[in-house]
């Protein structure tokens, strides 16, 4: 079931239950009575990557409160999508580009990655999850992907389930075309590597390479930057061996 655009899309960290309201919040309050200029029994639509999405009702506690009523459920709460989008990590406007389009594409779990050539190696996890709140909340995404912390390429490795096939996009591939590597793939758990600005350093790209689990691809024939190499990459995934 599509979600309906025509209405605002709130995440909230309630359970969700007919008739079982809650406070809204500050930040919601302020949102739906002061800049939504919604009057008591206006209707918006909530979610909590639990309980599916919920139409409510707004009631005014008072002048600066707001508290939102449940009132039937408009969609069922859909599976967590199983793609893990590892990720280095950018300089912050085109880091929370990569996210939002990440959560966007079906991202389950967002992993950032500290590579040789990494510029941020500690993003910050709240301003990485709220990037992926409000992509959920624009784009009709119930399920809201899980934030890990960063860890080291080689520890990523090491910790990797081997039977999830991963993916890297491999700027010194001999090959501009993706499509055969990405169909010769029958697993059906899949993980997606992003490399830095700088790319991936020549250790790391024979490292990669040497793993049974592993996946190289190439993105085409022009040098993409990290954050529309990301998009690029997951719209692959996605359309050969992914979820559409």
């Amino acid at each position: 079931m599509r979600a309906n655009y025509k209405m605002q899309r709130l995440f909230v960290t309630d359970d969700l239950v007919a008739g079982g309201a809650f406070d809204a919040g500050r930040e919601h309050s302020h949102y739906l009575l002061n800049v939504l200029r919604m009057a008591e029994g206006g209707e918006v639509l909530v979610f909590n990557g639990r309980d599916g999405e919920w139409r409510a009702t707004v009631e005014a506690a008072s002048k600066k409160a707001a508290r939102l009523r449940p009132v039937a459920q408009t969609r069922p709460q859909p599976p967590m999508p199983d793609l893990v989008y590892c990720f280095a990590p950018l300089k912050q406007g085109r880091l929370d580009y990569l996210v939002q389009k990440a959560v966007e594409m079906g991202a389950g779990l967002l992993q950032p990655v500290v590579t040789q050539h990494t510029q941020v190696a500690k993003p910050g996890i709240d301003r990485l999850l709220a990037n992926a709140i409000e992509a959920a909340e624009q784009c009709g995404v119930l399920a809201v992907p899980e934030v890990a912390e960063a860890q080291k390429l080689d520890r990523l490795l090491a910790g990797w389930d081997k039977h999830r096939r991963l993916i890297f996009c491999d700027e010194d591939s001999s090959t501009n075309n993706p499509l055969p590597a990405l169909q010769a793939v029958t697993e059906k758990k899949l993980g997606l590597l992003i490399g830095p600005e700088g790319g991936f350093s020549d250790d790391e790209r024979k490292m990669l390479r040497a793993l049974p689990f592993v996946t190289a691809i190439p993105l085409g024939p022009r040098i993409l930057r990290a954050d529309t190499a990301g998009v690029a990459a997951l719209a692959l995934v996605q359309a050969t061996i992914g979820d559409w």
